[in-house]
């Protein structure tokens, strides 16, 4: 029997936040070695767990969730979630405009499959959320990255977006609160969103899955709040302000004029009903979490647990020399930026595999997030103070030992990673 033969659609797929890094990450834990975590936006191992009311719930329902749910998601929850956006002045959405799935991860792919059609151009942020990206070229689409400006609050550029527009362009993806970068973008960059979707007549894909998780003086806008005339697709769920990635518990709302919108509901009906249903049991804590209090506000407010850890993040990273980063406006995540001339590694995942096996610290690569330079990597914020502190000394010890000197040459290792100083030994690298 011939052997078996990977899809040629999977060529060019990655996803380095469970890549390679991870595994070896893995294999060193395997032997015994403790690692600092500081690369996924898992709360559940950092003590942030779901809000007990929720869980009780979702416990209480456990023996009528058995059976399959109706293909687009139990009407109650749907109901709750379309309650939900209407306090938020989305009158428009209705229980039938909801699409619940397992996790935002399987609607992103749904949505995007029901839309392109081979070859179709799709405008995604740099940095982005990977899944973005891979899940447009699965669906046989092609990503184009537009650029975000560090020097602008990490907010998109716009210019640089439209001019990457061409006659195949379909979609444009909005993630807001952003991850990687930790930006929530204000009420005229998504004016300006709209604006081009109108003009170019393409569909926004927002994703707001960190809408409640806000620092400081910032405000979360939906973008179908600006664009109602518009086919938006707005995805949220469970995972992040609710502390509960692994229930799997998401959605999408679909927004715009019916007309415009109703060959591609079908086809999400379609794709929702050859999956059988969403997680059931998952979708009974949909409710209590959205008419509930709001836990996630005592973590996000002055003195709450992620504000202080994201504002201590931030100035002990700004404090290492070479380092500069940007305060997370939202979400969970900071970006930071080395000097190239006082680091210039050359690979980026180099630098995190060096960093992990010299300091047992795991961090994400930012060419990761389709970074297109190896200069910035993703910092978690969950971890606790003192683990905060510990990770930041270690970086900061790691730069230390490799940074350039003055007068160094080019002299490049083999495989990539620092340049060496004048007069250094390398042979046998």
């Amino acid at each position: 029997m011939r052997p078996m033969q990977n899809s040629s659609r999977l060529q060019n797929i990655r996803y380095d936040l469970r890549g390679p890094v991870q595994h070896v990450a893995k294999q060193m834990e395997a032997a015994g070695q403790r690692i600092l975590k500081m690369n996924l936006g898992d709360p559940a191992p950092f003590g942030l767990e779901a809000p007990e009311s929720i869980v009780v719930d979702m416990i209480h329902h456990l023996r009528g969730a058995q059976g399959y749910s109706d293909s687009k998601g139990i009407f109650s929850a749907r109901t709750a979630i379309s309650q939900y956006y209407q306090t938020r002045g989305l009158m428009q959405i209705g229980v039938e405009d909801i699409f619940i799935g397992n996790g935002v991860s399987e609607l992103i792919s749904m949505t995007l499959q029901a839309f392109l059609e081979p070859g179709d151009q799709v405008l995604i942020p740099s940095p982005d959320y990977p899944l973005w990206t891979a899940s447009v070229m699965l669906s046989g689409g092609e990503a184009v990255h537009y650029a975000c400006d560090e020097e602008n609050n990490w907010w998109p550029d716009m210019a640089d977006l439209e001019a990457k527009i061409t006659d195949r362009t379909r979609a444009i993806v909005i993630i807001n609160p952003n991850n990687p970068t930790g930006a929530v973008y204000p009420r005229h960059i998504l004016e300006q969103f709209a604006d081009l979707a109108r003009r170019y007549e393409l569909v926004l894909f927002s994703d707001e899955i960190y809408e409640k998780i806000l620092y400081k003086d910032a405000v979360h806008i939906h973008t179908a709040s600006v664009a109602g005339d518009l086919p938006v697709l707005t995805f949220s769920g469970l995972s992040k302000a609710y502390r509960m990635p692994g229930y799997r518990a998401g959605w999408v709302a679909v927004t715009g004029k019916r007309a415009d919108t109703a060959a591609y509901r079908e086809s999400l009906e379609l794709l929702a009903s050859l999956r059988l249903c969403p997680n059931v049991p998952a979708q009974h804590a949909i409710q209590t979490s959205l008419g509930g209090y709001q836990s996630i506000g005592d973590l996000v407010k002055p003195g709450g647990r992620l504000a202080e850890q994201g504002d201590l993040a931030c100035r002990l990273l700004n404090e290492i020399p070479g380092v500069s980063c940007v305060p997370a406006a939202g979400a969970m995540y900071l970006f930071p930026k080395l000097d190239r001339e006082m680091y210039p590694f050359d690979d980026d995942e180099k630098f995190v595999l060096d960093l992990l096996e010299e300091q047992k610290i795991l961090v994400s690569q930012g060419t990761a997030f389709h970074w297109p330079t190896p200069d910035h990597f993703r910092f978690v914020i969950l971890p606790a103070e003192d683990d905060i502190r510990d990770a930041v000394n270690r970086i900061a010890a790691f730069l230390a030992s490799h940074r350039r000197t003055p007068g160094a040459v080019e002299v490049q290792e083999a495989g990539g990673g620092m340049l060496e100083p004048a007069g250094a030994d390398v042979s046998g690298d």
